[in-house]
């Protein structure tokens, strides 16, 4: 009984920490205007380099990865089901 406890003390103690640090782990910059186009008119959006950086085919990558793992999961807990 002590150790789950202890175990809810840890998770409320680490959720906690969590929660209170999340006001220093921001990933932008603060305020201004942004960065590359953009200007004040909203007229175009703004740009990192190289090239406003593309992304999609990185997390198209990721999602085929992870659909083959649930696929290869879910086809060896049958197979070791059916055994």
């Amino acid at each position: 009984m002590k150790k789950f406890i202890k175990l809810g003390v840890l998770k409320f103690t680490l959720s906690l920490a969590f929660i209170a640090s999340d006001m220093a782990l921001f990933a932008q910059p603060p305020g201004g205007p942004p960065p590359g186009g953009g200007g004040t008119t909203g007229t175009t959006p703004p740009c990192w380099e190289p090239e406003c950086v593309p992304i999609d085919s990185g997390l198209a990558f990721l999602l085929i990865a992870g659909i083959l793992l649930a696929v290869r999961m879910l086809y060896t807990r049958k197979q070791q089901h059916i055994a």
